[in-house]
């Protein structure tokens, strides 16, 4: 199986789960992954969380020439993305569309597509009548799987023992 992460993975596991300076197993389990080409991530998160000026920022920037980072600018995921854009657009709200479009979670939905990836994200499915647009929801639709974190930790055979 393929794992796409969504930028909030990094975040959070940044920011509460997985320190850098408490708990380097988890990066070291992700260097581990991305070597045997099962988690991936795509260009636009790699920009998204480059901006930054912590130890996230220094992480991704270290990975910017790996194949990690996979780009977006096949035909296929420019056909998957146009799909996606046209149909939030058709169900959302222009301030929720805008939001959205303006971010890599679009493109994360169809490169996964693509590959038959799963997204691993923090959002879970929204209520059907949601105002929100939410990855899972996208995904929903779309037929793309997608997953927590945790699950991905654990379908890897994730330890980090001390």
């Amino acid at each position: 199986m393929i794992y796409l992460i969504d930028s909030n993975i990094f975040i959070e596991a940044k920011n509460r789960y997985y320190g850098f300076d408490f708990c380097p197993a988890f990066w070291d389990f992700l260097d581990k992954e991305i070597s045997k080409t099962t988690i991936f991530s795509i260009k636009e998160v790699y920009t998204e969380l480059s901006k930054g000026d912590d130890d996230l920022a220094l992480w991704i920037k270290d990975r910017k020439d790996t194949s990690f980072f996979i780009p977006v600018d096949d035909e296929e995921t420019q056909k998957e993305f146009m799909k996606i854009a046209q149909y939030v657009q058709s169900n959302f709200s222009q301030e929720e569309v805008n939001k959205f479009l303006s971010v890599a979670d679009p493109w994360l939905i169809a490169k996964a597509k693509v590959l038959g990836a799963t997204i691993v994200t923090h959002e879970v499915l929204a209520p059907i009548n949601t105002k929100k647009v939410k990855i899972p929801n996208i995904c929903a639709y779309f037929g793309v799987n997608y997953s927590n974190p945790f699950n991905m930790l654990r379908d890897l055979g994730a330890k980090f023992i001390i």
